[in-house]
């Protein structure tokens, strides 16, 4: 059921905003000269797979996780997209593609070998990543692989059509769920 919410969402999501898309796009490339972003990714049962999104920092910038990068890196329509949010729509063509869903564990680097160790011994590759999930209406990124891991398993494991709706409702509204998940989990 979850697939079918993913793949009817990420379609309506990309038609609805394909006006914003189309904007961004001219946007982005009068910005950069390159409007996307691709990056490779560590998806389902550790598969990779190539995210895309709207590019928020300038060419030649190095491929690590966002909390690894100098904040200078950012152009400023890049802080925008970063802001707004806007730089995830692209994500939608992951969603509508199978490899992401719109709710899950965000999808790490390979080199991100810790956080790899961590969610594997906690089962979390058994689902597909998400654009939004438990972590991040929780304000937890992946400069902390071991705290992200135990969440991301908690989300693995309550993953229901409520707890779907819920993130999604959270997400779009802005509001987290503040630091309610315990981290010792």
């Amino acid at each position: 059921m979850i697939r079918t919410l993913d793949i009817l969402l990420s379609l309506t999501g990309l038609i609805t905003l394909s006006p914003v898309f189309l904007l961004l796009v001219l946007v982005g490339l009068a910005d950069t000269g390159s409007p996307f972003f691709l990056q490779k990714r560590v998806g389902r049962s550790q598969e990779p797979f190539t995210l895309v999104k709207f590019r928020t920092m300038r060419i030649g910038t190095a491929s690590v996780g966002t909390h690894d990068v100098d904040r200078s890196s950012l152009t400023k329509f890049g802080k925008v997209l970063r802001r707004t949010k806007l730089d995830e729509i692209p994500q939608l063509l992951n969603v509508l593609f199978g490899d992401m869903s719109l709710v899950g564990p965000r999808p790490c680097l390979p080199s991100q070998t810790a956080l790899i160790r961590e969610r594997n011994m906690r089962g979390v590759f058994l689902v597909r990543p998400g654009i939004t999930g438990l972590a991040q209406v929780n304000g937890v990124d992946m400069s902390t692989p071991r705290r992200l891991a135990r969440i991301d398993a908690i989300l693995v494991r309550n993953l229901s059509l409520k707890c779907y709706a819920g993130l999604i409702l959270a997400t779009v509204t802005g509001r987290g769920f503040g630091d309610r998940v315990r981290s010792d989990t």
